[in-house]
């Protein structure tokens, strides 16, 4: 982040309101703001051949912008807002091209708490905030976003470091890409559920280690493990991750599922490699026979995500990724990009066995360290392999251009 001699009306009333209580100038409060945020475009185009499908032949304007304020409150405490000009679930605000016409979005806050580091080695953020977890996503430029009001709290000891959040509210209700029956509206989270995690991160040599714990009230409890590593082998840079994460459905909710199942697991392993103008990348994730929704959010950790392959919440599932990029200029990579995925549409007898397959290639130009912009293009299927029956054959494209500051 970086201080400015200058805001935006908006920000400057924000500002403003903040330091009229103990009569503090303008101009010195000013000089202790830390300003930085997003802006995000994306076009989707896309076609279905298959005759009769739900989906639609169209495109979507997407947009989202951020806007966050860091103002220093004192030596040990510092006021933190986040501003967004997005669709209700804190993602894009998506405008179909094919029976809209252009509006404006809203504008919310997502943030807004205070963070005390007045405690050696420890940070305290107490109000409204991004949940932190390995199964959400707290902050993100291009997608949704979970947030709640509570405590979180993180102290390093050496190489280790203890995280404990607990959250008495959560907008999982309306952003969550997990469907699990809750309370009277099936396949919708309570956003009024208590959340309560705890986690460890440690570092060994070259190898971070995590573990994490979360109960969402009257819901699920899930806990998760995993290891990272960065290596130089002969001048190839060489990435592991691997994870396992384990979800459990309280009675009551795995009761009002079809299957009455509580149990759903989850393990992936992820090999990249750059090695200068070749890069690549071998994923692979499975879940288990009984369930894989192991995750509140498919960007989180606990899953596994490619365009439109995800495998949360996909029963005894297999999938596969293949990336394989070359940089054509230093700024310029052009890759190609495979994803397979299979799985049993749910997990009791004689159910389907289901095929989801996309190929797409992708430019990615980086103008500058804060610009970067990408366009992919390609296919995606899904087959219910038991019957032989396609019920998406779609042809697909994006652009994207992204500024940060």
């Amino acid at each position: 982040m970086k201080k400015i001699a200058k805001l935006s009306l908006v920000a400057a009333v924000a500002v403003a309101g903040l330091t009229t209580a103990n009569a503090q100038p303008l101009e010195e409060a000013i000089k202790n703001v830390d300003v930085s945020g997003s802006v995000v475009y994306r076009y989707n185009d896309y076609k279905n051949d298959v005759a009769g499908s739900t989906t639609k032949d169209g495109g979507d304007n997407n947009y989202k912008v951020a806007l966050n304020l860091a103002s220093k409150v004192n030596e040990d405490v510092k006021f933190n807002s986040r501003f967004l000009v997005a669709g209700g679930d804190l993602g894009f605000a998506s405008l179909d091209t094919s029976d809209k016409a252009d509006t404006n979005p809203g504008v919310s806050l997502s943030n807004a708490y205070f963070g005390y580091t007045g405690i050696m080695n420890t940070t305290v953020n107490v109000g409204k905030q991004g949940l932190t977890t390995p199964w959400t996503v707290a902050v993100d430029s291009d997608n949704n976003e979970q947030t709640g009001t509570g405590i979180l709290a993180l102290s390093t000891m050496g190489p280790v470091t203890l995280a404990g959040a607990f959250f008495n509210q959560t907008n999982l209700d309306t952003s969550t890409d997990a469907k699990i029956p809750a309370g009277a509206v099936k396949g919708q989270l309570d956003g009024t559920a208590d959340i309560a995690t705890i986690g460890v991160i440690g570092v060994a040599g070259p190898v971070t280690l995590d573990a994490w714990y979360l109960d969402l009230a009257d819901t699920f409890d899930t806990f998760t493990v995993g290891a990272k590593s960065s290596l130089d082998l002969s001048g190839t840079k060489v990435g592991i991750d691997a994870r396992y994460a384990s979800l459990s459905l309280d009675t009551p909710v795995a009761a009002a599922l079809t299957n009455g199942k509580e149990d759903n697991a989850m393990a992936k392993l992820v090999v990249t490699a750059d090695a200068g103008l070749v890069d690549g990348k071998i994923a692979y994730a499975m879940t288990d026979k009984d369930g894989g929704l192991t995750a509140l959010d498919n960007d989180a950790t606990t899953t596994l995500l490619g365009w439109n392959l995800t495998s949360n919440g996909k029963v005894d599932a297999d999938y596969w990724q293949a990336v394989l990029g070359f940089d054509i200029l230093s700024n310029l990579n052009l890759s190609a990009n495979y994803g397979n995925l299979q799985y049993s549409a749910d997990n009791i007898s004689g159910a389907a066995d289901m095929e989801e397959e996309e190929i797409y290639a992708q430019l990615l130009y980086k103008m500058s360290k804060n610009l970067n912009t990408y366009v992919r293009y390609g296919t995606y299927t899904v087959e219910n392999t038991t019957s032989n029956k396609k019920s998406i054959d779609d042809t697909a494209g994006r652009l994207q251009v992204e500024y940060t500051f």
